[in-house]
């Protein structure tokens, strides 16, 4: 009788973390004031929160619009449009897990704007001013990449160049969405330190955490409580399987020093990508500071992909 009821707790214990385990890595958080310089401290981009400060305050200088539109299952999007004078084409920027892109992108919008791009900044499902109260880890998410792709082609035109571009779970999505059709000019991703699928991820930071947990339980556990809260599985949809059915050329980042998103996973995705690709990996660079460790280099190459996939007079 001892046994039974010791294997009923030990049952009562993994369904309950595998509950919290759901609650924790997917309800919404309140991001709470996005200027205010102790986010910004808060943020893995500590280190560098005077030059995200600097930056946001040049990006504020930038003609911008908000944006508004529904998602394929009934959310309101959001998203700030900057406009350039004669722009080449658009960057659609997905931002990373909880995070937005005034501290994803803060430093290199002036980057990108100056290359004559107009920016299209999403704010993510569950994050922001966009609704849901669930993060889906990318899943749901490529359909609003999908759904705002759709919003530029109506809004500048179907022969309008866009490319798709994401940090950390923003590169998961527009990775994961590489292989949907496209109502728009879609040219091109770049992708930096993006995971492979949301089991992946979530199974590398459980086990980060600690190596007794017994992760595997968990996380099945946790898998059913997302497809019955938050309507997404954790194997639904992998990078490794979106990229060997698209045709989109692909621009792949990772700092080796990555401690939240392995960089094997980027690895793994360029090894299973089958259109045209390139990939850089930065040493010592953290989670998501490719940019920054070694700004120079990754800004040529990002140049460089930009101007290359722009359409050719040939093709006007």
């Amino acid at each position: 009788m001892i046994a039974v009821w010791l294997i009923a707790a030990a049952a009562l214990l993994l369904f309950i973390a595998g509950s919290v385990l759901c609650c924790i890595a997917c309800l919404r958080v309140p991001m709470g004031d996005i200027s205010d310089e102790a986010f910004l401290k808060k943020s893995n981009f500590n280190q560098f929160a005077a030059l995200i400060s600097q930056s946001a305050k040049q990006t504020a200088q930038l003609p911008m619009e908000d944006w508004w539109t529904e998602s394929h299952d009934g959310k309101k999007l959001h998203a700030n449009f900057y406009s350039c004078e004669n722009a080449a084409g658009t960057l659609l920027m997905a931002h990373g897990y909880r995070s937005s892109w005034h501290v994803d992108f803060s430093i290199s919008i002036p980057f990108y704007h100056a290359q004559g791009f107009n920016l299209l900044l999403i704010d993510q499902r569950a994050c922001e001013q966009s609704e849901g109260k669930f993060i889906t880890f990318g899943v749901k998410e490529r359909m609003d990449v999908q759904k705002w792709a759709a919003v530029l082609g109506q809004k500048l035109g179907e022969d309008h160049p866009v490319f798709l571009c994401g940090l950390s779970m923003g590169a998961a999505t527009v990775l994961m969405a590489a292989d949907l059709d496209f109502a728009a000019n879609v040219r091109g991703i770049v992708a930096d330190c993006g995971f492979t699928d949301p089991y992946s991820i979530m199974k590398s930071v459980v086990r980060s955490k600690s190596k007794l947990l017994p992760w595997k339980p968990m996380l099945a556990l946790a898998g059913i409580f997302t497809r019955l809260y938050a309507g997404f599985g954790l194997h639904e949809v992998s990078t490794l399987d979106t990229l060997r059915r698209t045709h989109y050329p692909i621009l792949f980042f990772h700092g080796k020093k990555d401690d939240f998103v392995p960089y094997q996973m980027t690895q793994q995705a360029f090894d299973a990508c089958t259109s045209e690709k390139e990939l850089i990996l930065v040493e010592g660079a953290g989670h998501g500071a490719s940019y920054l460790a070694e700004q120079a280099r990754v800004q040529s190459a990002i140049e460089n992909f930009l101007q290359k996939h722009l359409p050719k007079e040939t093709e006007e």
